[in-house]
């Protein structure tokens, strides 16, 4: 899926990011194309080979006590060697005072600067928050994503085999949904994949037979979430009689999706199985095993005990006579 820029005005309409313009409406229509940022130190320095122009540049107190140490024609040169490399933008944080010479700058460069009361680690790590998910890689997925115990579990499988109806009866027994029928999924810094939904039909469900509901005021504020990390993916299938179906679990599954691994569960539908208690245990035992609690090793392990245990009794039985 193609992430589409944003411009610099949708950047000063962020109410978190507590950003106002020195520069008026010029430069406003400018693009960001990605969510990293640059700190400029080394570009107004003068050396500008490796300088990453694309980004947000955010001048901080180590940048600005840089600039007031130059002279005027010198802090001039450095701004205007940064400028004129055609940046998004330029932020200065802490509402520090800019050098006079600034603006003017930048105005004949056509580009915006912007100021923030926050101070620089604050204001990069909310750029950051919110510039990630926009420009993250993210696919859309047919299925069902519920917070089940903390665990996010996206439910999979063919139309129709009730991936909504599981998600529904997960909410109703104080599960939290965070998406249906569409899952946007989108990987965030160190593989971390979340989830989240459809601004349209965020948190409405469609359950054949019935119609369209309106999970949040049926069940409540607390029956949602906005995003959760995915982190099982729940496969629905038709049951097959001679169909090769976990047992022990011995060799956890996994599956991938936008290059991140994830653990995988098929589970096989048939009349009478209780898939929400079955989808409950598969989230407990997501969480137990990232305790290192792992019940198929445990009782593999107590067989092979017994096994041993049995062989040296038949040994021992076997000198005696």
């Amino acid at each position: 899926m193609t992430n589409p820029p944003i411009t610099i005005k949708v950047l000063l309409d962020q109410t978190d990011l507590k950003l106002s313009s020195l520069t008026g409406e010029i430069g406003l229509s400018k693009k960001v194309t990605n969510a990293e940022t640059n700190r400029p130190g080394l570009a107004l320095s003068g050396f500008i080979e490796r300088f990453s122009n694309n980004r947000v540049q955010v001048v901080g107190e180590t940048e600005m006590t840089y600039l007031r140490s130059l002279m005027v024609k010198e802090r001039s040169q450095a701004l205007s060697l940064v400028f004129e490399k055609n940046i998004p933008c330029l932020v200065i944080t802490k509402n520090m005072e800019l050098p006079s010479e600034l603006v003017g700058i930048a105005k004949k460069n056509e580009t915006t600067v912007l100021r923030t009361s926050l101070n620089t680690d604050a204001f990069l790590h909310s750029l950051v928050e919110y510039l990630e998910p926009i420009f993250a890689p993210k696919t859309t997925i047919h299925g069902a994503l519920v917070d089940v115990y903390g665990v996010g579990l996206l439910f999979t499988g063919r139309s129709g085999i009730g991936k909504s109806e599981a998600a529904l009866d997960l909410v109703e027994r104080g599960h939290r949904l965070v998406a249906d029928d569409v899952v946007t999924a989108y990987r965030m810094r160190q593989g971390v994949l979340m989830g989240t939904s459809n601004s349209v039909t965020q948190h409405f469900m469609e359950i054949r037979g019935v119609g369209i509901i309106d999970v949040t005021t049926m069940f409540g504020i607390r029956s949602i979430r906005m995003r959760k990390r995915i982190e099982v993916v729940v496969n629905l299938e038709d049951w097959k009689d001679h169909g090769d179906y976990e047992r022990t679990a011995l060799d956890d599954k996994t599956t991938n999706l936008l290059d991140t691994e994830l653990s995988y569960v098929r589970i096989p539908i048939n009349p009478g199985k209780n898939l929400t208690v079955i989808s409950e245990v598969v989230a407990l035992r997501h969480l137990l095993k990232g305790v290192g609690v792992n019940p198929a090793a445990a009782l593999n392990q107590r067989l092979l005990d017994t096994m041993k245990e049995t062989e040296r009794t038949k040994n021992r039985r076997e000198d005696y006579e």
